[in-house]
């Protein structure tokens, strides 16, 4: 991305992030989920790390978010009320704590506590009782909401401790009380409430104290401003003295790979956690060097905020291609630049159908907000229009089908969302992949020959490629066209091909333009049909021979969600491709071309004899071809262009002693 591209792209997520800010911390309202803001506030902060000089005072990234609303009266901060940068990976975190160890020596302990969503809130007491309690606000300026903090039981009206005393906090509704508040406005008839934080902010920005009163609100300290301890963790043991209640998920750590470990097992404990929560927070436990880190902009050098994987996320649709399903259903999916959801990186989404992309108005360029649930393949939520790049055009879906598959015809039937390949069903379609799936150039399967197959799916007893491998003899014995031996020896050959060549795997799959030798080259290439699975556009593309039609094809392949699904059951069901390295074969290297009939064996077996040893078998003479293989009646063409090119021939008897060299 050039300078200018990124000063475009900059003052676009600042316009963007500022809305989103206003709305949440200022009208208690969401636009979009604080994981897809944090993923764009992430992109904004890397960009500007990029490009400093770019770097402005009114920038999200320097300042804490919201105004005060002006039905409360306004208060100034003792001491401004800071936020924490965000880090996402143990690399960043570990940045983090190598640039404080260059400024202050080695951290001799951390302190860590869960991150609480809530409302933030700084409570005073003077002489032992509560005087005022003050929001957030810009950091700077917040709102009197005393009258309402008064109404949350668990906040301490009175404590023992002279002077003057700062407590700041989360103001939070637990899970379970924020599900019954719920039920009961459902039973009322009224529309239910958007989440826990919205409501806690909402409640205390009520102007009667009676409202937050009904809320089952609760304040969870986890700041000590004064008095001012000497470590992070005697503050939480005063806190607790004095009454206040804390997050119970403190902890102090000698070492950062402790700490990492702490993270860890808080993400996956925290489900049970009774208020909601998005990551951790990590503190140097000294607060004499904490604070003689200081603070950059708006944020301390001294802590940071570890966020866990966010169930959504944002990141720019790069290309919409259509996948040819098993039943004939072309299906869209976009090509995203990959994020990380949910703990996984993503590089495309499924979009359904014609009416999907139309209802998203969803573009080529767009930046979306994409999200995950469990191990569905993510969807896209929606687009931000604001962030559009000008030259971005409505996806026509009928033309996309024509460029992408102009061999092929298509037809909605009346009624349906779907478009489908017109003139074929889906058993002619299970039969011609399952039949190929046995084929000798994929996994040559004994006795699933074109007529067994039919049997099979007419039979009801294959609905898709992994349903092979749940056969048993008997129901095949059952058919009558099979006897007992045969049926057995099916379930036999089908049982061998559980852990076939990496290379007949991707083949057999019969992804579009994917024949033999390029499944070859991507079995060479990734090593594992995981790492294809998850190949990106641009990794496609550096292979030899790969193109943007057959990266294309690829990608829709495996973002297919019935595939998806085929790969899981096959691994469930024992069916583990090999990795061959073609490097060491004696062939490796090296590039032949099969022209003309073969006495003693066909062209398919010839080409896979080649590939066996390691070579590469194409079809046009080029000045890389080691050798042309030349049987009855060869190609004239391939002829010439051998000897323009002074390309060796072999003629059978040479091919012969190859194979046995």
């Amino acid at each position: 991305m050039t300078k200018i591209e990124a000063e475009q792209r900059i003052l676009k997520l600042r316009k963007l992030i500022d809305e989103y800010r206003y709305h949440y911390h200022v009208l208690d309202e969401s636009i979009m989920s604080e994981a897809a803001a944090d993923s764009l506030k992430h992109e904004l902060s890397e960009l500007e790390k990029q490009y400093p000089e770019l770097i402005t005072p009114d920038s999200p990234t320097q300042r804490v978010a919201g105004r005060p609303l002006d039905k409360f009266e306004k208060v100034k901060h003792k001491e401004r009320m800071i936020s924490l940068s965000d880090v996402f990976f143990e690399d960043e975190l570990c940045e983090w704590d190598n640039s404080n160890t260059k400024l202050v020596g080695p951290v001799q302990e951390y302190f860590t506590d869960i991150k609480m969503d809530g409302l933030a809130c700084a409570l005073h007491y003077e002489g032992g009782s509560l005087e005022k309690a003050v929001t957030r606000g810009d950091g700077m300026i917040g709102e009197d909401v005393t009258m309402n903090v008064r109404t949350i039981e668990n906040v301490p009206l009175k404590i023992d401790a002279p002077g003057h005393v700062e407590v700041r906090g989360e103001i939070v509704i637990f899970k379970r009380d924020f599900e019954e508040l719920n039920q009961k406005q459902q039973k009322r008839g009224e529309k239910p409430f958007a989440n826990p934080r919205n409501l806690a902010a909402g409640s205390i920005r009520q102007l009667d104290p009676r409202i937050a009163a009904s809320r089952r609100l609760r304040f969870m300290a986890y700041d000590l401003v004064e008095p001012n301890l000497a470590k992070h963790s005697e503050a939480y043991a005063w806190l607790k003295q004095m009454g206040f209640r804390t997050s119970g998920e403190d902890r102090v750590f000698k070492s950062l790979g402790d700490v990492i470990q702490e993270i860890q097992r808080l993400e996956t404990s925290r489900q049970d956690l009774p208020f909601n929560t998005d990551g951790m927070v990590i503190k140097i436990n000294d607060r004499a060097v904490y604070q003689k880190l200081g603070i950059v902009g708006k944020t301390p050098r001294g802590a940071v905020a570890y966020k866990y994987p966010a169930e959504e996320s944002s990141t720019r649709v790069r290309d919409i291609v259509i996948s040819i399903g098993r039943t004939g259903a072309a299906t869209p999916v976009a090509i995203l630049d990959p994020v990380v959801v949910a703990g996984s990186t993503v590089r495309h989404a499924s979009l359904h159908n014609a009416d999907e992309i139309a209802r998203l108005d969803v573009r080529i360029g767009d930046t979306v907000i994409i999200y995950k649930a469990g191990d569905i393949i993510p969807q896209i939520k929606e687009v931000l229009v604001s962030l559009r790049p000008e030259n971005a055009k409505a996806f026509d879906y009928e033309e996309a089908l024509r460029s992408q598959y102009p061999e092929l015809e298509f037809e909605r039937p009346t009624g349906e969302v779907v478009y489908r390949v017109k003139g074929e069903d889906s058993k002619l379609i299970l039969k011609r992949a399952i039949e190929y799936y046995a084929s000798k150039p994929a996994l040559n399967i004994e006795g699933l020959g074109e007529k067994n197959v039919a049997a099979l799916i007419d039979a009801g007893l294959v609905r898709s490629i992994a349903d092979l491998y749940r056969l048993r003899p008997e129901k095949i014995a059952m058919l009558g066209r099979f006897a007992k031996l045969s049926a057995r020896k099916i379930v036999q050959a089908i049982e061998e091909s559980k852990h076939p060549p990496l290379a007949k795997f991707i083949a057999a799959l019969g992804i579009r333009h994917v024949g033999t030798q390029t499944a070859a080259t991507l079995a060479q290439g990734f090593t594992s049909i995981e790492k294809l699975q998850e190949a990106s556009e641009d990794e496609l593309l550096k292979l030899p021979d790969i193109g943007q039609i057959v990266a294309e094809s690829i990608l829709a392949w495996f973002a297919d969600e019935d595939n998806a699904k085929l790969l899981r059951e096959l691994k469930e069901l024992g069916v583990e491709p090999q990795f061959i390295d073609q490097a060491t074969l004696p062939l490796a290297g090296q590039s032949y071309i099969i022209s003309g009939t073969l006495d003693n064996m066909g062209r398919e077996e010839a080409e896979e004899r080649l590939r066996a040893l390691g070579a590469t078998v194409t079809s046009s003479v080029t000045k890389t071809t080691t050798a042309l293989i030349v049987g009855l009646k060869p190609g004239k063409s391939k002829l010439e262009k051998a000897a323009k090119l002074g390309i060796p021939l072999l003629d059978e008897s040479g091919f012969q002693n190859l194979l046995k060299s």
